[in-house]
């Protein structure tokens, strides 16, 4: 069998067996963005208030519990690569997304179990510090078979053969990576409203509970839909090894590879010096993006819940912290349509590009609206602590302060252009410049951008830290009315500006693997 042929999967029923015609497209489509909804709802369900439970439940400090989140948080986003290389060598993505479902549903149990021993005691024990430990890097683990697996096998529907030459096919493929997002920003949505009102107001364990009930439905919803997905493309053998050796003669300039698999991996001879030459400069200039971004899942929320957060006067309503994050959820619901309906069309009319604009292009406009946010963040933190300090709260870090939650709207609706422009780009992007056989790791290569960020981001917090709480008092106080998160956000911001100007230079000069997804015309 030919190594571009459609393989049904061995095993159970992963595929329907109907003729390719009849498979995949957007009728598939549909059943996977309702698959990865679900997901976001159950997963959000943990990540988006994670720093509030450390801090509460588990008693952590601020600069602690943000170095612990924004370190699991990287785990995440850096996992799919193991999730993504085991598809595209062994599993297949159907098995991963199988996978992640089961692990999901143990990781969440665990949680949740573990969650009723921490609210009835006054402080965790060892015991249940360590199967928190365990659930969350389960979930962790979980995330990383889901979300590259599901993305390419959604992207595969439109992509049924080496079609990347296909301007029709790619401008397909470029809108299910909008519309992707679409479902996954009513998932935030909805987890950052429901369950993190659950959590902070009825309990942690009926909130970690209700995101297993989901996990559950999110199953059943995949599996109902597996007869209308299109096989993923296989080749003979394992080719994350040869794709390695591939790359390494690349690095080391040996210029006789011979193999059948290596030719398939490395097409074309103008592809210049390999993948790995012309990915890793873009994998490392998008680190500093990266890194601002993660700050809306720890000390944005640390900052916004300092603010006062009612609803109107007489309601009595209180947001929860986490669900300022749905600001960014919003942000992508109301732009991905008039990203995908309005700006594209017309961008396409100017430069006629399939996509409207290259997919470097939209990183690059990305990274610029993440240095706004960390700008625009840093002067809303600046005025909250001169509020803070004219209002004598300085020393009571559990008042609110006399400051409307709508202060901090621009920063979040900032962090949200940021998402639709630069993290579908980076999806976009390593998805179209890997091999088709390694379609997976593509995604997962974009995600572990994000979970580098979130890294650096750890880093950064615990060295500051350490530096200024040595000096006198450190910039992550955990009284936040003594601290100086503007300060760091002015440091994020600068290094956003420098990492654009470097991130220009090579985007100029970047040859995509595809003409459909790198030629104006």
């Amino acid at each position: 069998m030919e190594s571009g042929e459609l393989l049904p999967r061995p095993g159970p029923p992963s595929v329907s067996t109907k003729p390719a015609g009849e498979r995949g497209g957007w009728r598939a489509a549909h059943f996977l963005l309702v698959v990865v909804f679900l997901e976001r709802v159950g997963f959000v369900g943990v990540e988006g208030n994670l720093i509030m439970y450390l801090t509460g439940p588990l008693g952590m400090s601020t600069a602690a519990a943000a170095a612990s989140t924004n370190a699991w948080t990287g785990t995440v986003l850096v996992l799919p690569l193991v999730g993504a290389l085991a598809a595209d060598s062994r599993l297949g993505r159907y098995a991963a997304v199988l996978t992640a479902g089961v692990l999901y549903l143990l990781g969440l149990g665990i949680l949740t179990v573990s969650s009723t021993q921490t609210e009835a005691a006054s402080a965790p024990s060892s015991a249940g510090l360590a199967f928190f430990y365990i659930a969350l890097y389960l979930i962790a683990l979980a995330q990383g078979f889901h979300r590259p697996c599901a993305q390419a096998l959604g992207a595969d529907q439109f992509a049924p053969s080496h079609s990347d030459s296909d301007p029709s096919s790619h401008a397909s493929r470029s809108s299910f990576f909008n519309w992707y997002h679409f479902a996954i920003a009513w998932g935030y949505a909805v987890s950052l409203l429901a369950l993190s009102y659950v959590e902070d107001n009825i309990g942690w364990t009926v909130g970690f509970g209700a995101s297993w009930v989901i996990m559950v439905l999110c199953l059943a919803v995949f599996l109902i839909g597996a007869r209308t997905y299109r096989a993923e493309q296989r080749v003979d053998g394992t080719p994350f090894v040869e794709a390695v050796r591939a790359w390494a003669a690349s690095i080391f300039r040996r210029r006789n590879a011979t193999t059948d698999t290596e030719r398939l991996l490395v097409p074309k001879p103008e592809e210049g010096k390999g993948l790995v030459a012309k990915l890793v400069p873009i994998w490392l200039l998008s680190l500093v993006f990266a890194a601002a971004m993660s700050q809306l899942h720890t000390l944005f929320t640390k900052q916004g819940s300092t603010l006062d957060r009612r609803i109107g006067e007489t309601t009595g309503l209180v947001l929860p912290p986490a669900a300022l994050q749905c600001i960014v959820s919003l942000t992508f619901i109301v732009m991905v349509p008039v990203y995908d309906g309005w700006l594209v069309p017309l961008a396409r009319r100017l430069t006629v590009h399939g996509a409207g604009v290259t997919t470097l292009q939209r990183i690059g406009a990305g990274t610029a609206m993440a240095g706004l946010a960390m700008a625009t963040a840093a002067l809303v933190e600046a005025r909250r602590l001169r509020v803070a300090r004219d209002a004598g709260l300085v020393d009571q870090p559990d008042a609110a302060v006399p400051m409307s939650l709508w202060w901090v709207v621009p920063q979040y609706v900032l962090v949200g252009l940021g998402g639709v422009l630069g993290k579908i780009g980076l999806e976009e992007f390593f998805y179209d410049e890997v091999p088709d056989a390694l379609r997976s790791v593509g995604v997962a290569l974009s995600l572990s951008v994000m979970g580098a960020g979130s890294y650096v981001s750890g880093v950064l917090v615990s060295a500051i830290d350490w530096v200024t709480r040595r000096s006198g008092e450190s910039w992550f106080h955990d009284n936040l009315n003594r601290a100086h998160l503007d300060y760091f956000y002015w440091i994020l911001a600068a290094l956003v500006a420098m990492e654009l100007a470097v991130f220009a230079h090579f985007a100029k000069r970047f040859v995509y693997r595809s003409k459909s997804a790198g030629c104006d015309s």
